[in-house]
């Protein structure tokens, strides 16, 4: 199940199923669960543990140095869960201190190309297009679709079931359900999204009343926020609010006054 090119450190742990393509390198403090595949020239490094049924396309670079000037070369973690696939030149890097690591949870997948940063933390069912770059400390929840040559500023965190235009690009928080457009901006609610994943039409109307009570009010953040707590209490309307209130570096704001499509029940 090795290729005889491989060079496979004699320390690392691979389940009796993995397989590993032409020319791949894997150091000492990898571990691979069942069923994983690790194709050509893909280089596994650092303290990087890896679940089941993961796929690896040629040339990833999981589990190397952050790209931090901090950063003083300590064993520091990656921490994959099952069935993600990394497609062609995917690099993900390890955290910057001992007592931190890089998440990446289940059932992701990240296109060709793409960079998550050191510490960063994914969620489950991401899916992470062509070219998108996420910085150190990067939060992504799950279910969050990020286009095609995004970026995301390091410490900002994408919120559930959010969506990313292609080329957009955020230094502020991006609520749950809303679509990123330009620089920090948002334009209505992902409505495809939400009725995939199964929201009624009477959540997706409530989505839309307190999406509209946040940001087209003219009302300050605070005071936006403030008001719609005491006027919406469902568990819905709780992952958006309670994003709101955690969110340290700014919300995207709404780039338009008027009703569009893309935010229709």
């Amino acid at each position: 199940m090795i290729h005889q090119t491989a060079i496979v450190h004699p320390q690392a742990k691979l389940d009796a199923t993995v397989q590993v393509g032409p020319y791949a390198v894997i150091d000492a403090g990898v571990e691979l669960c069942a069923h994983c595949i690790v194709g050509p020239h893909v280089y596994l490094t650092g303290t990087t543990k890896i679940g089941s049924h993961n796929k690896f396309h040629a040339g990833c670079v999981i589990g190397d140095a952050p790209q931090d000037l901090k950063y003083k070369g300590e064993p520091t973690r990656v921490r994959i869960g099952d069935h993600n696939v990394f497609r062609e030149h995917v690099t993900v890097h390890r955290a910057t201190k001992t007592d931190g690591e890089t998440v990446i949870g289940s059932h992701n997948f990240l296109m060709a190309n793409c960079h998550v940063g050191h510490n960063s933390q994914l969620g489950d069912h991401i899916i992470i297009a062509n070219g998108a770059l996420l910085g150190g400390h990067v939060t992504v929840q799950d279910r969050a679709f990020i286009s095609g040559n995004c970026l995301v500023h390091q410490f900002v965190r994408v919120g559930t079931l959010a969506i990313m235009q292609g080329g957009s690009a955020i230094s502020k928080d991006l609520p749950p359900f809303t679509i990123a457009r330009g620089d920090n901006g948002i334009c209505g609610l992902n409505a495809v999204g939400l009725r995939r994943a199964g929201f009624t039409a009477e959540q997706r109307l409530e989505l839309k009343k307190i999406y509209h009570a946040l940001f087209r009010s003219g009302k300050n953040s605070r005071a936006a926020i403030a008001e719609a707590q005491k006027n919406f209490s469902s568990e819905t309307a709780k992952v958006l609010l309670d994003f709101a209130v955690g969110a340290k570096r700014g919300l995207c704001s709404d780039t338009s006054r008027i009703n569009s499509e893309s935010e229709d029940a």
